[in-house]
């Protein structure tokens, strides 16, 4: 069982210090991957319902600093020696495929191969008017987007045509160290899950009834012609913060988890030592 941390980039962590703090005591303690956080913008007022807290509003405020995912991974990576790097998730409706080509192959290529590229679909429709961009047809977009990504990774004169984006003869260097840098879906929807099993290298569901969306995965996977034990499926569990945390990674790995997510927030008041504690109790005990 593989190990990562959620919401990586927030509060302390956001800063210098911090992050440097977090991102080298995670790689003592074990943990295989830091995951970020994404929203360029936070709208004043805004009525698009939160879809991660009863209160349909994020807990957050206006003024909290949200750093840029990569960049604020760029600054980790050159902390640290071996752990992965991921956007947890990166917006990619909202971005340009082929810059994002560039600025994710040039990261993955500089840190030796580390990057895991997070994505999802979005749910701020204020964001989305902010930058420009159009709500509508948000998922369709997003396929075309990795498509074309991915052709822009695979060799150069690359060439995508579509109804989003449409380039031809276009090389984007260095290319990812391992020829593609993984992509992971975010999204607890049965789209989200369906697109996973289609398009993703891996699946991460903020919420939901895991099992039900690792089979939801694996069958559109198969009926696709794809390898459905291909698709990495990362997934948090409040019970692994209670009292029989091994138990609970183990029925975690039994519903078909790669990878346990915990929350950063939970090492907030001493990141050093809670993060070798649970290392011990925790990541150690699974992996002895």
């Amino acid at each position: 069982m593989k190990f990562g941390m959620a919401f990586a980039n927030i509060l302390t962590f956001a800063g210098r210090d911090g992050l440097t703090e977090l991102a080298q005591s995670a790689e003592a303690a074990g943990f295989e991957s830091l995951w970020t956080v994404e929203h360029v913008i936070y709208p004043d007022g805004y009525e698009s319902a939160y879809p991660y807290d009863r209160s349909g509003k994020m807990m957050m405020a206006p003024d909290t600093p949200l750093p840029d995912p990569l960049i604020w991974l760029a600054f980790v990576g050159a902390a640290t020696e071996h752990i992965r790097l991921a956007t947890g998730i990166l917006i990619l409706p909202q971005r340009n495929p082929v810059v994002l080509a560039k600025e994710v192959a040039t990261l993955d290529h500089l840190t030796g191969g580390r990057m895991e590229l997070g994505i999802g679909v979005g749910w701020l429709r204020e964001e989305f008017d902010a930058l420009g961009v159009p709500f509508e047809r948000r998922g369709a977009r997003t396929d075309e987007y990795i498509g074309a990504i991915r052709a822009l990774w695979d060799a150069d004169n690359a060439e995508y045509h579509g109804e989003f984006v449409d380039f031809a003869a276009a090389s984007v260097n260095p290319k990812p160290v391992h020829g593609r840098v993984p992509i992971t879906i975010g999204g607890h929807s049965r789209a989200a899950a369906e697109r996973a099993g289609r398009l993703g290298d891996g699946f991460f569901p903020g919420k939901g009834d895991i099992a039900e969306l690792v089979d939801i995965v694996r069958q559109t996977a198969a009926d696709a012609g794809r390898d459905p034990s291909s698709i990495e499926i990362s997934f948090g569990d409040a019970d692994v913060l209670g009292d029989d945390p091994v138990g609970a990674v183990e029925r975690l790995d039994a519903a078909g988890v790669d990878r346990v997510i915990v929350p950063s927030f939970l090492f907030l008041g001493d990141p050093a030592g809670s993060l070798a504690d649970f290392g011990e109790r925790v990541i150690a005990a699974h992996t002895s």
